[in-house]
């Protein structure tokens, strides 16, 4: 077996550091009892580390209506805890909602998180549990 072959089978093998890992987000939204605006936490992790001092610029969109509902990008701010940010969302309508992390300072980076908002607050979606088309 060639040598190089071995070398890059070893290399796929190993855990990537964390320097070359990308980030990872989960977002966390709560109806603020006005229509359609949510408070959001987003937790940004790197490996299994909380992704600290990055700067945030959340945006969203509806994949069911390109270009007809979407929402100006606005900045996220450092939360409670590291890896924690803390954005408002205030959206056109309920549904099924991209939204789009623009990641900035030690890493550069954009995350898409599918999510479906509603009364209460908004839970991510998967490919498999889209919800029907009215």
């Amino acid at each position: 077996m060639d040598k190089k072959a071995v070398l890059l089978g070893l290399a796929l093998a190993l855990p990537l550091p964390t320097w070359a890992q990308r980030a990872q987000a989960k977002l966390e939204c709560r109806s603020t009892g006005t229509d359609y605006v949510y408070d959001c936490i987003i937790r940004l992790t790197r490996g299994a580390e909380p992704l600290q001092g990055a700067k945030i610029t959340v945006g969203a969109d509806m994949p069911s209506m390109p270009m007809a509902h979407n929402v100006k990008p606005v900045q996220a701010v450092p939360g409670d805890k590291p890896g924690e940010y803390r954005v408002t969302l205030d959206l056109e309508m309920q549904g099924e909602w991209m939204v789009k992390l623009r990641l900035s300072g030690p890493l550069k980076d954009q995350l898409m998180l599918r999510y479906e908002f509603d009364a209460s607050g908004a839970r991510p979606l998967k490919r498999a549990d889209r919800p029907p088309r009215k």
